[in-house]
């Protein structure tokens, strides 16, 4: 049975220090195209464009979400401290607390 390298390609045999170093210049070439191919991935994935590339439209969208995602917060408050606050109409009878 014969041995394979990760990309399935039978290893070669380098006959003098000459292929070692050409084949090694190769990965190294390969490698940091790779990395760069993963910085630019990385890049994209976690950082925002700066805001001088963002267009009319999408700044308008970010606001619409940003307030839709405020209100929601508001109205989850509200309902929260009329369900669970003193005064609210549903406690009027003193309850203690309960899900149902």
């Amino acid at each position: 049975m014969q041995n394979f390298n990760t990309n399935n390609i039978p290893p070669t045999e380098y006959r003098t220090l000459d292929e070692i170093r050409l084949r090694k210049a190769q990965l190294l070439t390969e490698i940091q195209k790779d990395s760069n191919k993963m910085q630019g991935l990385w890049d994209n994935l976690f950082h925002q464009p700066p805001k001088s590339q963002l267009t009319p439209t999408s700044r308008f969208a970010g606001m619409m979400k940003t307030g839709a995602g405020v209100l929601d917060g508001l109205i989850l408050g509200w309902k929260l401290y009329r369900k669970f606050s003193a005064n609210g109409k549903k406690s009027s009878k003193k309850k203690k607390f309960s899900f149902f």
